[in-house]
C-alpha cells in the first residue's frame, strides 16, 4: 500500500506540474495526472498479481532458508487473499484511469473545436509532432477533421486495446465473486484465463503514446513569453512551432518477469501433466468420498500439502486443488475426494462405472506444493481444527505422527496434539474413523495415551438418532464411530476449549501451533481466540493461528 500511494503521488505531481506537459494541461487540465498516476499504480500491481498463483515459486521460497521464519511463512499461505487485494487495487485504477481518459478525449475535441479560447485550439491544429490525438490529416493535406470518442474508442490502439482490457478485466472480476466460484467453477475457471487477452492488450496499450509532452527544439521554446500569443508561433526566434511526442510504452518492462515466470510454471505444470500416473487402489466409501491411491515415478511429498488434478476425460483444462491424506512415509499418496460440484461428481460416477478390476480414468497430478500444515512439527503442541472433508490435511498429519512413533523417530518434537472434526452427518466419520481407532490403539499400547486428544463433534442429527445413542450410552465404544472417545453433538463452546488447553499446556511455556481447514467463518472465530488466550508473557502459552489456503 506504501508503494502504491508513494507511485500514485509521485506521477500525479509529474505530470500536474511538469514543465515538459504545460501545454498538454492546457488541453486536459487536471485529468492528464488523474489519467497517468493510476496508469504507474496499475503497471506495478499487474506486475504482483500473477506471483501470488506461481505455486511452484512459492513452495520454493517457502521451503529455502530465506523464508524460514515463521511470520514470513504465514505471509506466504496468505497468497490468495493477496492476489484478491491486488485485484481489488487493479479495478480501482482501471476505473480511475478509465474515467479521466473519457474526459481527456471529450476536452481533446472540444479544443480541437476551439471552445477553450485560442491557445488550446492553436495546439489542436500543430500538424508535425503534434499534441492533439483527436485529430487526423486528410487527403494528404494539412485539413483537419474531428474525431467522435467512438470512433477514437475503436479505431486507435490505446482505444482498442483499453476497451478489450476493461471488458475482459470486469468478466474476470464479477465472474470470481464467492457465489460464481461456489456454484459455477467452471464459469470462474474459463473467465478467468481471460487474462492471457488482458495482458496481451496491456503490454500494446501504451504503444499509442496518446499522452504527448514538449520535447526540446532548437531555438527553444518559450513557454512563458509564447503561451500568450500563440499566433505568433513560428514567426518568431522566441517562439518556434511547438514539438511534441509520446513518452515511450514502460508497461512491457514492469510485467515480463511475471509473464515469464508464469510461463514457466505453466510449462512445468505440462511437464508434469504429461508424466504417468498409476492407480495402486480406488476405494468408494459409502458417505461418496471416493479415495484413490496413486502412484507417480520421482514424487515426494511433505505432510499437508496438496496437489492440482485434472482428469483430460472430463476437461483438458480444469485443475482442481486436493490434500493429500497419506503420510511421505508410504510408497504412495492418497487423495480423498467428496463430490461438491459438477468435476468431482463426473469423476465419482466415472469411477463407480468402471469395470471390475480396470485402471481408473487418466489422471493428471501437478504438485505437491507447501500448505501451512507443513509446520505442525515445528510446535510442541498443536492444535488441528477440520471441519467436514477439511480434515484431509490431517489425517495425513496423524499418519506421519503414527509412522514416526513406529519407527521411534528421535526427531519428533511434537509432545501433544489436540484434534477437533467437525461433521454434519454421520456418514463423513467412516472414512476416518478407521485410521483413529488405528492410532488410539497404538498409543495405548506405548502408554502414550495422552499424546493425542481428540474431539468429533456431529453438529447435524434428529430425534431419532438421539434415542439411539441413548440407548446405547453404556456402551464402551461410541455407536458411529467404533472410537473410546464419544462423539459430541452440536459446536464446539472454543472459549471452554482454549481455556482448558491453557490450563493444561501452561507447563511447556510454549506457542501452540493452530491448524485450520475449513470455513472462512470458522477461521474468524479461531484467529479471535488465539488472539484472546494468547498470554502477552512470551515465557508463556501462545496461540499461532494458521489456516489452509486454496
Amino acid at each position: 500500500m506504501g508503494i502504491n500511494i508513494f507511485l500514485f503521488v509521485r506521477f500525479y505531481l509529474f505530470y500536474d506540474s511538469g514543465p515538459q506537459f504545460f501545454y498538454t494541461r492546457q488541453l486536459l487540465g487536471s485529468a492528464l495526472a488523474w489519467a497517468r498516476a493510476p496508469a504507474a499504480v496499475l503497471n506495478f500491481n499487474c506486475m504482483l498479481i500473477l506471483l501470488p498463483v506461481c505455486r511452484n515459486l512459492l513452495s520454493l521460497l517457502r521451503g529455502s532458508f530465506v523464508c524460514c521464519g515463521r511470520t514470513m511463512r504465514k505471509q506466504l499461505d496468505k497468497n490468495l487473499t493477496f492476489h484478491k487485494l491486488v485485484a481489488y487495487m487493479i479495478a480501482l485504477m482501471t476505473a480511475v484511469h478509465t474515467v479521466a481518459h473519457l474526459l481527456n478525449v471529450e476536452w481533446y475535441i472540444n479544443s480541437r473545436h476551439g471552445r477553450y479560447g485560442p491557445l488550446p485550439g492553436n495546439l489542436s491544429i500543430v500538424v508535425t509532432c503534434y499534441i492533439n490525438m483527436c485529430r487526423h490529416p486528410t487527403n494528404g493535406t494539412n485539413t483537419l477533421v474531428s474525431q467522435t470518442p467512438t470512433i477514437f474508442a475503436f479505431t486507435t490502439i490505446a482505444g482498442l486495446t483499453g476497451v478489450v482490457i476493461t471488458l475482459a478485466l470486469i468478466l474476470m472480476i464479477t465472474s470470481s465473486m464467492e457465489v460464481i466460484r461456489r456454484s459455477y467453477f467452471e464459469v470462474f475457471w474459463y473467465t478467468h484465463h481471460l487474462f492471457i487477452i488482458f495482458f496481451a492488450g496491456l503490454v500494446f496499450h501504451g504503444a499509442g503514446r496518446i499522452v504527448r509532452g514538449q520535447v526540446s527544439t532548437d531555438p527553444p521554446h518559450n513557454t512563458t513569453l509564447c503561451k500568450d500569443h500563440p499566433d505568433k508561433w513560428g514567426k518568431i526566434s522566441e517562439c518556434p512551432i511547438p514539438q511534441f511526442a509520446g513518452g515511450f510504452p514502460q508497461t512491457w518492462m514492469w510485467v515480463i518477469g511475471p509473464m515469464v515466470i508464469y510461463i514457466c510454471e505453466r510449462l512445468l505444470r505440462f511437464i508434469r501433466y504429461l508424466q504417468a500416473v498409476r492407480y495402486k487402489k480406488i476405494v468408494m466409501h459409502p458417505s461418496r468420498v471416493l479415495e484413490l491411491q496413486l502412484v507417480k515415478s520421482g514424487f515426494k511429498m511433505d505432510v499437508g500439502q496438496y496437489v492440482f488434478l485434472n482428469c483430460p476425460e472430463i476437461s483438458q483444462l480444469e485443475w482442481h486443488p486436493f490434500t493429500m491424506t497419506s503420510a511421505p512415509e508410504e510408497e504412495f499418496f492418497t487423495i480423498h475426494i467428496r463430490q461438491a460440484g459438477d468435476w468431482t461428481e463426473k469423476l465419482i460416477k466415472m469411477v463407480e462405472n468402471l469395470p471390475e478390476g480396470s485402471q481408473g480414468p487418466k489422471i493428471g497430478v501437478d504438485g505437491p506444493f507447501g500448505t501451512a500444515s507443513e509446520d505442525v512439527f515445528d510446535y510442541e503442541v498443536s492444535m488441528l481444527v477440520g471441519a467436514g472433508i477439511g480434515v484431509t490435511p490431517f489425517a495425513s498429519i496423524l499418519k506421519s505422527i503414527w509412522y514416526k512413533f513406529k519407527d521411534s523417530n528421535p526427531k519428533l518434537r511434537t509432545r501433544k496434539i489436540y484434534f477437533y472434526w467437525l461433521c454434519r452427518e454421520t456418514h463423513a466419520f467412516e472414512w476416518f474413523a478407521d485410521l483413529l481407532q488405528v492410532l488410539e490403539k497404538e498409543m495405548d499400547e506405548r502408554g502414550l495415551k495422552d499424546f493425542l486428544t481428540y474431539k468429533l463433534f456431529l453438529t447435524g442429527w434428529d430425534h431419532t438418532h438421539a434415542a439411539h445413542v441413548m440407548v446405547h450410552f453404556d456402551k464402551d465404544t461410541d455407536v458411529i464411530t467404533g472410537l473410546k472417545q464419544k462423539t459430541h453433538y452440536g459446536r464446539p463452546n472454543w472459549d471452554k476449549e482454549f481455556e482448558n488447553m491453557s490450563f493444561i499446556i501452561h507447563i511447556y511455556r510454549s506457542v501452540v501451533g493452530t491448524f485450520l481447514c475449513g470455513p472462512a467463518a470458522l477461521a474468524k472465530v479461531l484467529e479471535k481466540k488465539c488472539v484472546k488466550y494468547s498470554d502477552v508473557d512470551p515465557r508463556k502459552t501462545k496461540f499461532y493461528f494458521n489456516k489452509e489456503n486454496f
